[in-house]
């Protein structure tokens, strides 16, 4: 992560994929598009991944992980299959994750120290890896 400024604050997010298809890898995508982080479930127990983020006034977030989309639209993305390095898997997917709309008052918390866990879903309607953008189930302190 980049060095913080000092408008900017260390925060961490915790993306929470629960029930992802057992066996699949999924990881954290880089800014230079490079997989990050691989992990696959055994069983269907949830994937857990740590966002280190710079939270700067206005909201702004940015770090290593935090993708962007016009001037306001910020997000993680997380790859699967292919694209988190397997490339046996039948799967080439990304989640993209919304962080942009996190809640000011979470946001405050997590920068007194704690921890923002946003929680998707990693398994969709046919039973296939999600993709693409997922809402949040929840988002919490972790």
């Amino acid at each position: 992560m980049r060095m913080a400024r000092a408008d900017q604050t260390p925060i961490t997010l915790r993306i929470v994929i629960e029930q992802p298809v057992p066996g699949v890898l999924h990881s954290l995508q880089a800014k230079d598009g490079a997989p990050l982080d691989a992990k696959a479930s055994q069983a269907g127990e949830a994937l857990v991944f740590d966002v280190p983020v710079l939270l700067a006034p206005g909201p702004r977030l940015s770090g290593d992980q935090v993708q962007r989309e016009g001037p306001e639209r910020r997000f993680v993305y997380v790859r699967i299959g292919q694209l988190a390095g397997d490339a046996a898997s039948p799967w080439s997917r990304r989640m993209k994750i919304d962080i942009h709309d996190i809640a000011p008052e979470l946001l405050a918390k997590a920068a007194s120290g704690a921890v923002i866990e946003t929680v998707v879903g990693g398994t969709a309607a046919d039973g296939t890896p999600a993709a693409a953008m997922l809402r949040p189930l929840a988002r919490r302190l972790g």
